[in-house]
């Protein structure tokens, strides 16, 4: 054991051993380490587990817009129409549709036929958004042609209407059953306006996996949509698909061009901007704070290894005297409290990943216990916690949790490589 010993050596991993596990009576701090090392694996834990429902949140939700909105929503701006009165339909929604059609990076042009209106159906009522929109058209919306669960066959929609669940379930209707529809802008007369009431058969419900989406949206072939709301020859809008919705903003000029003067734009970023930058915003807060109670599990390290270079002062004033160097005795004492960082942070990270593997079962374990109702999708918009465990979110908390380890565990070994050999044995 002399001065030009490798760094590492075998030597110096067994004293750490040997000290690691050592009992107090033996002048080791095992209860420390039991201490430091739960401290680094729940802090781990926690840090990938709240990463990985955020991410899970957040993925969740910008899917549910993408997959039954519009990444695009192409309207007019006010303007006088024919009849010299003000409106916002859309002439020649077709050749719009065409030009917007042909811009590179659109999938999909539908012109749309839009309204609020109220339903009713078994005695009950229920106010709803309708979207009037061809069957081949509908089709192609992800969360409603191929959702989470759906009753009925899509390919007869021309036969009637589609509804979500929610509206379906607030309704008390079934496949088959009729509703109607009623608008407050029907017939004109000399009385005043009565409401426009028509009726329609249920042959379509959708879960599309978003709360607001299931309870209040209604699909209604668009021909018919034209004839209820008086849009003859007209659409209000139209709905654009694109291959990336994350490069929208790319493609708003092009957009702009093809539609032509008076067009209008309104992007998925714009109507869920505001939500997604408070998430980023939390999730750097979460991670902020999660990376404190790393940080505090991680002086557990510091704390054990003072009292450990403490009561091992004697061992280290003799190995010193055989020809040991302060770089030996630092790296033996760096080896223990990292070797704790490490198998914390290797802990923690197998229990996070089992979490956001099986959150499906926890999840519905604590909703036993708590009997039910833990989760309301009227106010989470989603029906369930998701978590999604991406590779960055463990990377990152690895990182942090190994840099700390480490960092904290050098001022303790230090101390003890510096500690003067005459010093420590005087009183032995």
């Amino acid at each position: 054991m002399t001065g030009h010993t490798a760094p590492f050596a075998p030597f110096e991993w067994m004293i750490a051993w040997r000290y690691l596990r050592a009992r107090r009576a033996e002048g080791g701090v095992s209860a420390m380490t039991v201490i430091s090392f739960l401290g680094i694996m729940l802090a781990v834990f926690a840090l990938i587990a709240t990463l990985s429902v955020r991410s899970g949140f957040r993925a969740e939700f910008v899917d549910t817009i993408l997959g039954a909105n519009a990444h695009v929503t192409v309207y007019s701006s006010v303007h006088v129409d024919d009849s010299g009165r003000t409106s916002r339909v859309i002439d020649d929604y077709q050749d719009m549709a065409e030009r917007i059609a042909a811009v590179r990076g659109v999938t999909r042009v539908a012109p749309l036929i839009k309204g609020q209106v109220m339903v009713s159906a078994h005695g009950r009522n229920t106010g709803v958004e309708v979207f009037g929109i061809a069957h081949d058209d509908l089709r192609t919306i992800p969360r409603v042609a191929d959702p989470e669960q759906a009753l009925g066959d899509i390919e007869r929609f021309g036969e009637g209407v589609a509804i979500g669940s929610g509206v379906a379930r607030e309704l008390n209707v079934a496949l088959g059953d009729t509703v109607r529809v009623i608008s407050p802008d029907g017939v004109r007369t000399a009385f005043g306006t009565s409401p426009r009431i028509s009726a329609y058969e249920v042959v379509y419900i959708f879960t599309a996996g978003r709360y607001d989406i299931d309870r209040t949206r209604l699909y209604m072939p668009f021909d018919e949509a034209q004839i209820y709301f008086n849009r003859d020859g007209v659409a209000d809008e139209l709905e654009v698909m694109v291959a990336n919705p994350d490069q929208i903003d790319s493609l708003r000029l092009d957009l702009l061009r093809a539609g032509g003067e008076r067009v209008m734009l309104w992007t998925w970023r714009d109507s869920a901007g505001s939500f997604l930058r408070a998430l980023d915003v939390e999730d750097n807060v979460m991670f902020v704070i999660l990376s404190i109670l790393v940080l505090i599990a991680a002086m557990n390290i510091i704390s054990g290894l003072i009292m450990l270079v403490k009561n091992k002062g004697r061992d280290i004033g003799i190995l010193r005297t055989m020809g040991l160097s302060e770089g030996s005795v630092l790296r033996v004492f760096f080896i223990c409290g990292a070797s704790v960082g490490v198998l914390g942070t290797a802990a923690g990270v197998v229990l996070g990943c089992l979490f956001a593997i099986y959150i499906d079962t926890i999840f519905s374990f604590v909703n036993y216990v708590a009997g039910g109702g833990v989760w309301d999708p009227s106010i989470r918009g989603i029906y369930a916690l998701p978590a999604q465990l991406r590779l960055e979110d463990v990377l990152k908390a690895v990182g942090l949790s190994l840099s700390l380890s480490f960092i904290v565990t050098i001022f303790p070994a230090r101390r003890a490589a510096r500690m003067n050999p005459v010093e420590a044995l005087r009183y032995e």
